[in-house]
């Protein structure tokens, strides 16, 4: 089977995504720039569900064989589990629900556990396409987002964003006051 050209298009770029966000997620964990991690994380959360959401949007990829071509082992995350787990100490742990359209219960999440299994399902893919199964790469990535990476990245860029927004709006009045005073008074 060859894949349409708007479909193989959709596959390269992927792959690109993908890369790019396990890197962010690599380097974020590895503790080397603890400032900028959150808005790194959600640069890279809104760029990979932005992926996701073109994989939702096209029709249902259908690989060349029944069974999935073996990619090899599943990769180490658990380096970049532990790192960001360390990072996120006291933030790691939410509430989240377990499906907002048929169940309300809530359970905890983990930031770290969210973007470690991200990272596996998308190297998952990854190696397919590596080993030039463009077609068994695109059908993984597709039913992956739609069955757990979609979910855990935008339960994922939830969280981060409601800390980032607790970070710059849960100041001090006194503190804000007189920014802003300086700001129009300059």
């Amino acid at each position: 089977m060859t894949m349409a050209d708007d479909l193989a298009g959709v596959e390269r770029r992927t792959a690109e995504d993908v890369r790019a966000f396990c890197d962010i997620v690599t380097d974020v964990a590895r503790g080397d720039a603890p400032d900028s991690a959150i808005p790194f994380l959600l640069l890279g959360l809104s760029q990979i569900l932005m992926a996701g959401a073109r994989l939702g949007a096209i029709q249902d990829v259908m690989p060349d064989e029944q069974f999935e071509a073996d990619p090899g082992e599943d990769a180490d995350t658990d380096p970049i589990r532990e790192g960001l787990s360390t990072l996120f100490e006291g933030l790691d742990e939410y509430a989240d629900v377990v499906d907002p359209v048929t169940s309300g219960e809530l359970v905890q999440g983990s930031l770290s556990n969210d973007l470690a299994s991200i990272c596996v399902d998308l190297v998952h893919g990854l190696r397919h396409h590596d080993a030039g199964r463009p077609v068994e790469a695109l059908w993984w990535w597709q039913f992956s987002y739609l069955s757990s990476w979609g979910d855990r990245a935008a339960s994922a860029l939830r969280v981060l964003q409601s800390i980032l927004a607790h970070i710059r709006l849960d100041a001090d009045a006194d503190t804000v006051a007189e920014a802003e005073f300086e700001a129009l008074h300059t």
